[in-house]
């Protein structure tokens, strides 16, 4: 199967000029509850050579990736009252600070002799007429949207602070066809819905799909043969394999940080209990020893706990143990039944889905159950995932109708939420980390 990440090769990340020190530089604090989108300037990127419209192109995707963030407001171009005709020269701030733009993006595209692009960028403070960032990237004309995100990644940290989420891919399950007889695809797509690709045909269920750390493998539950099995599909080679030779149905996978291990849960006897495979000698080792149902684990980014669900207390409610299964411990005691939990990459929060009242949403809590807060609108909203920053999440939203199942975002405050485009319905959304 053809590389479902295309690599740079030879990609650079180069500093074009230091940030020169200004008195009191723009900043975009991503911690606080409510805030005011930064206005921003994006002008096309200036073409060298014929480049056939990608230069408009990724300044456009720039202006989506940050846009979509909710903490910046790109300003339409038709506002502009200026034109950059050459990123190497002091902008006339005042032309910028007429139309209330607070930062500038200035960015050149170069096709190279060999056919190559190379984007040169810098990010302009507009309020202290400083420049902030200059970088260089470069890569092959495939690759031109990948080169946007990493610029819009490189924007949003040096603004906010924390890292960007944009050059990452998400896995989900493609759906199509009737409500009672859906056909449901394996598929991955870039975080902003473009570049949707189908990893499998339809011709059985696929459910619950987990990236590994380096986004290039996929753990999931598929009903191939008739019968619930885990599985892993490695993207670069298209090859599928079954996770272990067990009798009875195994689901509900996850990767350990550090990519080794897979978590999941097996059913024997009507009873179905958490186990981990080491994925380097396939040796499996039972985490829980319950009557009840255990199910839906998922690592704390340090490797070192586990977050469940369970249905032990008499309802389906949030579980932490040790890795070795040891401290077994409820912590979600609000109003109904809670699951699916998932550990936030920053490690300080878990989300989950909350069913009560005959509606389904999001929350989030602190590790030990404390400051639980729902942050979704839906009526029927559930399974979240972490952006790699851990302050963006995705979920199922369903809405009824031949279109039932679509992907949402939100912030961790339950701000700017918003729909996902993707080519049809779409459930069981999993974000990729980091791509290298």
């Amino acid at each position: 199967m053809k590389r479902m990440f295309l690599l740079f090769g030879a990609m650079a990340a180069l500093f074009l000029a230091a940030p020169r020190p200004a008195a009191a530089q723009i900043a975009v604090d991503v911690t606080q509850g409510n805030i005011q989108p930064l206005p921003i300037a994006i002008p096309d990127f200036g073409p060298i050579g014929n480049d056939g419209g990608v230069a408009a192109r990724i300044a456009a995707v720039v202006r989506a990736d940050l846009e979509r963030s909710g903490l910046f407001r790109p300003l339409d171009p038709k506002s502009f009252v200026d034109r950059v005709t050459d990123i190497n020269t002091v902008p006339n701030f005042a032309n910028w600070r007429v139309i209330n733009s607070q930062a500038l993006v200035a960015g050149a595209l170069t096709v190279q002799p060999d056919g190559r692009l190379r984007v040169d960028f810098r990010l302009w403070d507009v309020t202290a007429s400083s420049q902030m960032l200059g970088r260089q990237y470069s890569t092959t004309p495939e690759n031109w949207r990948r080169i946007a995100h990493m610029v819009s990644d490189a924007i949003y940290e040096r603004i906010t602070g924390e890292k960007g989420y944009f050059d990452t891919r998400v896995v989900f399950i493609s759906e199509s066809g009737p409500a009672l007889n859906r056909v449901k695809r394996l598929a991955v797509m870039d975080q902003d819905g473009a570049n949707p690709i189908f990893l499998t045909r339809g011709d059985y269920m696929v459910l619950t799909p987990r990236f590994n750390p380096t986004a290039q493998m996929i753990a999931y539950m598929s009903y191939i043969g008739g019968k619930p099995r885990v599985y892993l599909f490695d993207l670069e080679s298209g090859k599928q394999e079954r996770l272990g030779d067990f009798p009875n149905m195994t689901f509900s996978p996850r990767f350990s940080p550090d990519g080794n291990r897979v978590a999941l849960t097996l059913e024997n006897g009507g009873n179905s209990d958490i186990y981990i495979m080491d994925l380097r000698n396939r040796a499996m080792t039972r985490l829980t020893n319950d009557p009840a149902i255990d199910t839906a684990p998922s690592f704390s980014p340090d490797g070192t706990q586990i977050t469940f669900e369970s249905d032990r207390g008499g309802s389906q409610q949030v579980y932490v143990m040790n890795l070795d299964g040891s401290n077994q411990r409820r912590i979600s005691f609000g109003n109904g039944r809670n699951g699916t939990p998932v550990w936030s990459p920053r490690g300080d929060l878990i989300a989950f889905t909350r069913q009560a009242g005959g509606r389904f949403n999001i929350g989030v809590m602190r590790t030990d159950g404390s400051q639980e807060r729902m942050i979704s609108t839906g009526a029927h909203d559930e399974g979240p995932t972490w952006a790699p920053n851990g302050r963006v999440l995705m979920y199922t939203r369903e809405g009824g109708g031949a279109a039932a199942a679509q992907i949402w975002s939100i912030d961790v405050f339950g701000r700017n939420e918003r729909r996902v485009q993707t080519p049809g319905s779409a459930s069981d959304p999993a974000w990729s980390p980091m791509i290298q």
